[in-house]
């Protein structure tokens, strides 16, 4: 486990808020959402709530906007062998990996709306089928997502689920852009030199 302070550097307001946040819920099986701007460390929120959590399994990080949405399904829920042209070999998926770990979803507002309807189903039933599969396996792993963007104006334009945003939204976390945040722009200088 690492030191939440290693993780999120500052002394500021905001960088103080949002420890208190991530201290209040990581021991809590509550799926959460960290929103902010690009750059403004939204990963590194999904790690230390992780670290901070008593879950023993991994970390998965998927960015959902990295991944071609044809491939997105087969990496999220993995695969049979013969499931598709070039599927060899059975896979599991990412959500299978954070069996008793984190799953992090970042950039899920990019995440294509067929998909959203099948997290969703793996989301209420703890059960993923893999792609080409028939039978389900039982998942049990902590959700955490992250955007950018404001996905009620997704929601509103048809192109995210409002079934699965409030599956997401348990507990939000808004993620401080570092103009409201500038006494700590010397701390994190000074750590990225170090680095």
């Amino acid at each position: 486990m690492s030191n939440i302070d290693e993780l999120i550097i500052g002394q500021s307001a905001g960088a103080k808020e949002l420890k208190r946040l991530i201290k209040l819920v990581a021991p809590s099986a509550a799926t959460v959402l960290v929103q902010g701007e690009t750059g403004t460390g939204k990963e590194l929120v999904a790690r230390a709530i992780h670290d901070q959590s008593k879950r023993r399994g991994s970390l998965i990080a998927v960015n959902c906007a990295a991944i071609p949405s044809e491939l997105l399904e087969s990496e999220l829920f993995g695969h049979e062998k013969g499931a598709f042209t070039g599927a060899i070999n059975s896979r599991a998926g990412r959500i299978e990996q954070a069996i008793d770990g984190t799953l992090f979803l970042d950039e899920i507002g990019d995440m294509p709306i067929s998909l959203q309807s099948k997290l969703l189903r793996v989301l209420e039933s703890k059960n993923v089928q893999r792609v080409g599969g028939r039978g389900e396996k039982n998942v049990d792993f902590r959700l955490v997502c992250a955007t950018h963007q404001n996905l009620q104006v997704k929601i509103d334009s048809g192109e995210f689920r409002s079934d699965l945003y409030y599956r997401i939204n348990v507990f939000p976390v808004d993620v401080p852009k570092l103009s409201v945040r500038l006494v700590d722009i010397p701390l994190l200088v000074d750590v990225m030199l170090k680095q």
